[in-house]
């Protein structure tokens, strides 16, 4: 049965592969002359995400570890880290593919409900810490970049819905959410015959649950923190790519002018989070975004093509790492 859902995730990432190839807004030639222009950036955007990846892979494990030597080896962490977003970012809504594809491959390490709870909380901390470099780059364009009144409006409402949302998330790190969640959707069209059901039947795995989401802020700050600073340098790493790219076309940018960019684009990308890859979104964004720091569009239209093509090449990456170590479980099945 497993193996069977593995292979549903491992077509699913094939499938996004196929619709990637066929949505590049431009002919190959010309994709191909774009990569040429690059030159050494774009092997160095690609190197890149070995070490963001890496952050990411390091903020997870520390919370497996639990304060105490981890049954998962790190290996095999960070293997999941790339299959588990590079699913990612093929789904719509996101969180659809990758996450349950995290959650049975860790279980035959740690047992059901402790890779359930290290994945909401790491997905948590994903989450929680782009609200925290949104936030962060507010603070950063009101200590650079000069103001205007419309832009004061734009930054106040980024913040304030940037502090409500870290306020949740604080509260739901000291409360757990597992069963709210379900609670919520239980009252929902389409899908609260399926969470009640859930619910009652899993309620006390869900408890669980929420009782080791409560644990990592309450009792483990220091690992809550180092997870938390592990996710937001991964934010501020990823910017080192804005920074690559622009500088194929221009040598007149600065890396804090990079770290806006970043911002304002991821920020309008999960805008269109409901959007498959979110098509469209990121190249818009940077198109934007760039305009409005003075710098041409066009270099942000183009940014947005090399990490649409970088993004590739790591779903490809990600779905062949699917097929490897896969008779680690099995060995860890028997025991």
């Amino acid at each position: 049965m497993k193996e069977k859902f593995r292979n549903i995730f491992w077509f699913f990432g094939i499938f996004a592969i196929v619709v990637m190839l066929f949505t590049f807004d431009m002919d190959y030639q010309e994709l191909l002359q774009n990569l040429r222009k690059a030159g050494i950036w774009f092997p160095a955007v690609i190197l890149l995400w070995v070490f963001i990846y890496l952050l990411n892979a390091l903020s997870w494990y520390i919370i497996i570890r639990d304060g105490k030597h981890a049954k998962v080896p790190f290996w095999k962490v960070y293997k999941l880290t790339i299959s588990g977003f590079a699913l990612n970012y093929a789904t719509p809504v996101g969180l659809m593919g990758g996450e349950p594809y995290r959650i049975m491959e860790l279980t035959p390490y740690v047992g059901g409900s402790k890779a359930t709870s290290s994945v909401i909380l790491y997905v948590m901390m994903h989450i929680f810490s782009h609200f925290c470099f949104w936030l962060a780059s507010v603070f950063l364009y009101l200590a650079v970049e000069p103001l205007n009144a419309g832009m004061v409006i734009v930054l106040a409402v980024v913040g304030f819905c940037c502090l409500v949302a870290i306020y949740f998330f604080m509260k739901g790190y000291r409360n757990g959410m597992a069963v709210r969640t379900l609670k919520l959707l239980g009252h929902l069209p389409f899908v609260r015959k399926w969470a009640r059901r859930f619910l009652t039947e899993k309620r006390e795995t869900l408890e669980r649950v929420d009782n080791q989401i409560a644990e990592l802020h309450k009792q483990r700050k220091s690992t809550f923190y180092a997870s938390l600073g592990l996710e937001f340098s991964a934010r501020i790493v990823g910017c080192l790519e804005v920074w690559f790219i622009l500088n194929i076309l221009t040598s007149d940018v600065s890396f804090l002018a990079c770290i806006l960019i970043m911002a304002f684009t991821s920020l309008f990308a999960n805008l269109f989070f409901f959007s498959p890859m979110q098509l469209g979104a990121r190249e818009g964004g940077f198109a934007l975004a760039t305009g409005g720091l003075a710098i041409p569009s066009a270099f942000g239209i183009y940014t947005g093509l090399i990490t649409r093509v970088r993004e590739l090449i790591w779903i490809v990456i990600g779905v062949l790492l699917m097929k490897v170590g896969n008779g680690v479980n099995k060995d860890k099945e028997h025991e």
